[in-house]
């Protein structure tokens, strides 16, 4: 199957990417802000290493929302 251009793809599709983009931005926003403000402690595992893992698309922050904070 080839990959759909955004001009082949219907309206319906277009919002759908459009609307799970901005869902995945602020997902890992909310998730970087988070670990942030959050101590050491409260987080498992170093938190340096969260950091580049919230930029999985989309297994970092919910790797981190699930398992990540204490």
């Amino acid at each position: 199957m080839a990959k759909k251009s955004w001009a082949d793809m219907t309206p319906t599709q277009k919002r759908l990417v459009v609307v799970t983009g901005i869902a995945e931005v602020a997902l890992t926003t909310w998730c970087a802000r988070d670990l942030k403000q959050r101590p050491a402690a409260a987080v498992r595992g170093p938190k340096v290493l969260w950091g580049p893992l919230l930029s999985v698309q989309p297994v970092g922050p919910l790797a981190y929302l699930l398992v990540g904070r204490r």
